[in-house]
């Protein structure tokens, strides 16, 4: 597979890249980038699902492609997803005596072995093929598609966000299909365990595609050292303007009392008219000259202060900052007592303790299905329990993956004023602002943002408000965030001196935030 200059635009004219150049074969290639900058669209054209703006894309093998939850069709069956609908529905034909002359010729009596051995492969072995896909839980839903990855063979393989809504085991199962794929593959992902596995990166941006060599370790390595080279040159670039503004406002003075010298021997009229007219020609035309090479070294300063700053803007991390809550160290914050969830479907949990006191953080962790976030909607007083006690000290908010408090209909400016109905408009400007969301930014629709933006809008609206949270309850918080916006928050999280409840299978993000102890359900 092999792209050559190859641009991307958005519907409205936006380029997301330009000049793409690069070459697929059999290593692991992650892709990385801030959402918004094309990374889906890469592997749509890769995949031949979308044609480019400009350039062309070459393909000399076969390619299949595991797409994002949102983008699969919903009303297949197991067998429908695996691609062996119509093989299973020929060899029907067959064992009831209905076969054609080319089922026969076509039939492939390994077909039901080897699904079985693939869905074993994913963690899925004994799956219904009849099943209906849309019964399956998301992780499951992910691990069939897997199987299907498996089945087809592909030389190329295209991962869209894998590991997303995949507990620990799911992760550690497409990491290590990975490693044993034997053809080439391109990850999109978050998952920083899975990109460690990579054999090089490649970072999309609005200045185009960066290749580094290595897995995700030599990758945010690079990053660090192209930050501080980047900074370093920005600050260069702005002496550099200075410095040149001062050299021409040098020689414009250095001119003016040239001038002045000659006007004044031009008055004294001991010069011949002749010699008097040259010498003023002269001066013109240096001082034109002057004004000339002041104006290029001017725009030649610009120039490079803009390329710098771009680079800045590429290479820079968000950053943000939790207010702080005043939490006391002693201050009991919450309790469970012989906790019981009985629902009438669904995962019985408990009984479960559990006491935070002071600015305790907690990860509750389990495979899918355990009932963790039922257990977060009880904290948070979502849920009733059918037995024993909760008890609520501190202020609180939980925030889910989808940050379901903010609506789509809104602005950010309306959401912050309906959660903090105390505040005034100069208050949701101001608290907005600190979360980076300024001037026109506030007055963005809900749903329009990214997955990162719509945390960041839900951390502004709950933080900042009268009575900011001691506690937060968060459900998965990493699954829809680009790799930035992701260390932002687990910096600002980790500086924070509030209590935290989290579930996450993101080991590296609950290391990062510095949890005390696990509560894992099973």
């Amino acid at each position: 597979m092999t792209l050559s200059g190859v641009a991307a635009r958005t519907p409205d004219g936006r380029t997301l890249f330009d000049n793409l150049n690069l070459s697929l074969g059999r290593e692991r290639t992650g892709i990385v980038g801030r959402n918004g900058t094309g990374k889906t669209t890469l592997l749509d054209l890769i995949s031949g699902d979308r044609a480019p703006a400009e350039g062309s894309v070459a393909r000399a093998g076969s390619i299949a492609r595991l797409r994002q939850e949102a983008d699969r069709a919903p009303d297949l069956t197991v067998a429908g997803v695996l691609g062996a609908e119509a093989a299973l529905a020929r060899q029907q034909r067959i064992l009831a005596g209905e076969g054609t002359a080319d089922d026969l010729a076509e039939a492939d009596w390994t077909l039901e072995t080897r699904l079985e051995e693939a869905l074993a492969a994913v963690g899925l072995r004994g799956l219904a093929l009849g099943r209906d896909a849309a019964t399956l839980s998301g992780g499951e839903r992910t691990r069939l598609e897997l199987a299907a990855l498996e089945l087809v063979g592909a030389d190329l393989i295209l991962l869209d966000e894998p590991t997303n809504h995949l507990d620990e085991a799911g992760r550690a199962l497409v990491a290590e299909r990975l490693a044993t794929w034997p053809g080439g593959s391109v990850v999109v992902s978050h998952d920083r365990a899975l990109l460690r596995r990579m054999d090089r990166i490649v970072e999309l941006s609005p200045l185009g595609a960066a290749v580094y060599g290595g897995n995700y370790e030599l990758y945010a390595e690079r990053q660090a050292v192209e930050r501080e080279a980047a900074e370093h040159d920005l600050a260069v670039a702005e002496r550099a303007v200075v410095r040149t503004a001062a050299e021409a406002q040098r020689r414009a003075e250095s001119k003016a009392r040239r001038d002045r010298v000659g006007r004044r021997k031009g008055m004294k009229g001991d010069m011949p008219k002749m010699l008097r007219d040259a010498k003023i020609e002269q001066a013109e035309q240096s001082g034109a000259s002057q004004v000339r090479l002041a104006a290029k070294q001017a725009e030649d300063a610009e120039q490079a202060l803009a390329a710098a700053r771009d680079r800045v803007e590429r290479v820079r991390r968000m950053s943000l900052t939790l207010p702080a809550t005043g939490l006391a160290a002693v201050r009991q914050v919450l309790t469970l007592d012989r906790v019981v969830v009985a629902p009438a479907k669904g995962v019985r949990i408990g009984p479960v303790d559990l006491r935070l006191i002071g600015p305790e953080r907690v990860a509750i962790t389990g495979p899918n299905g355990s009932g963790k976030t039922t257990l977060l909607d009880l904290i948070a007083g979502r849920l009733e329990p059918s037995e024993g006690q909760v008890g609520r000290s501190v202020p609180m908010a939980m925030l889910d993956q989808h940050a379901s408090i903010l609506r789509d209909e809104e602005t950010l400016i309306e959401a912050w004023q309906r959660l903090n109905p105390g505040g005034t408009l100069n208050d949701a400007q101001a608290a907005l602002a600190r979360f980076l969301f300024r001037n026109v930014e506030a007055h963005k629709s809900v749903a329009t943002l990214s997955g990162g933006e719509r945390l960041r809008a839900a951390l502004a609206c709950v933080m900042t408000g009268p009575e900011p949270p001691q506690l937060l309850v968060l459900d998965e918080p990493t699954n829809h965030l680009d790799l930035e916006a992701i260390e932002a928050v687990e910096a600002a999280l980790a500086a924070w001196d509030g209590a935290l409840v989290v579930v996450s299978h993101d080991r590296d993000f609950l290391n990062a935030i510095r949890i005390d102890r696990e509560l894992r359900l099973d």
